[in-house]
């Protein structure tokens, strides 16, 4: 379906939690910053904010950036 696919976008979100569940905290981001930067593409930036699938990379990223003890970043995400 090509790599900008909403599919392909849900499986690398899925990815990044399986990561960020795996402990692979670097990876996890990589997948998460992946799918939200495709979902940017796919539905506009002025659409990000009700799109479903990028507000779950979006919680999944703030859930990320909290583990890490980033509380600034992990605020914006949520």
């Amino acid at each position: 379906l090509g790599p900008k696919h909403a599919s392909t976008l849900r499986t690398v979100n899925n990815l990044g939690l399986l990561y960020a569940d795996q402990g692979k905290l670097g990876e996890a981001e990589e997948m998460y910053m992946r799918a939200l930067q495709g979902y940017e593409e796919a539905v506009g930036m002025e659409n990000v904010d009700r799109y479903i699938p990028a507000l779950n990379t979006v919680w999944g990223l703030g859930n990320l950036f909290q583990a890490q003890k980033e509380l600034v970043q992990a605020k914006q995400m949520f």
